[in-house]
């Protein structure tokens, strides 16, 4: 996909589009896109804070679960506690 493709996808997305959002979250897990993800999320979609937690425990990233946990993200904190277990 190109960023032109993904520039459209994110001013569909931006426009209520529903299909461009759950593109946008599936496109940004296979990459590994935190950012992609950290803005959809913050945009009110549930779907891309369950996959942002998914990569940050992935790639092992405690800071990002911390502050998704601080934010009221059970799973987020969930896996925080087992990541942070002694």
């Amino acid at each position: 996909m190109t960023e032109s493709d993904l520039s459209a996808l994110r001013e569909r997305a931006a426009n209520g589009d529903p299909t461009a959002v759950d593109i946008l979250i599936e496109l940004a897990g296979e990459r590994g896109d935190m950012a992609e993800l950290r803005r959809l999320a913050e945009g009110g979609s549930a779907d891309a804070a369950d996959q942002l937690t998914e990569v940050a425990t992935e790639l092992g990233d405690l800071d990002e679960l911390r502050r998704l946990a601080d934010s009221g993200n059970i799973a987020a904190a969930e896996q925080l506690a087992e990541l942070t277990e002694d």
